[in-house]
């Protein structure tokens, strides 16, 4: 239990009362409940099957689909209204969290054939860190992903 000041009277009052035992103000409604703020996921990203498309090519002979499989599996990228979130590894993880007021840049690197089927590199860069650039390769509509970081970063 806390002691705040009363706003009629001034005098203290534990947050646990209703009213204050002073004048009788209705302190309970003063007082802010510390509300839990649900984590609302706005996007996951995955790389493109674009990006393996030599694999697939030759799928037939089955290994090459098994490592396309497990490498696209192995990279997820999820956006949160505050932060960001790069989850790498298939068996050992690795997690990066990247708060969304530290990031400098979201740069996309696109070759001709990439710009066609709607794939790319994104690149993103912290300040927080020396080593702060992250690369995601292979990401499906990179230009909505870097438009939905940037929206991010403008709402703080």
């Amino acid at each position: 239990m806390a002691l705040i000041d009363c706003p009629e009277c001034g005098k203290q009052v534990s947050t646990a009362a209703t009213t204050c035992p002073s004048c009788g103000f209705p302190v309970a409604s003063q007082v802010a409940q510390p509300q839990a703020v649900p984590d609302k996921l706005l996007a996951e990203v995955r790389p493109s099957w674009w990006r393996f498309f030599w694999y697939l090519v030759f799928s037939w002979l089955i290994l090459p689909l098994i490592i396309a499989w497990c490498r696209r599996r192995s990279v997820v990228l999820r956006i949160y209204p505050g932060r960001i979130t790069l989850e790498r590894g298939l068996l050992s993880k690795s997690y990066r969290e990247l708060i969304i007021r530290d990031i400098r840049s979201v740069e996309i690197d696109q070759s001709l054939l990439a710009r066609v089927i709607g794939i790319g590199d994104l690149t993103i860069s912290t300040a927080a860190r020396v080593d702060a650039d992250e690369e995601i390769e292979g990401i499906p509509n990179p230009k909505a992903v870097r438009d939905l970081i940037l929206a991010q970063r403008q709402g703080q």
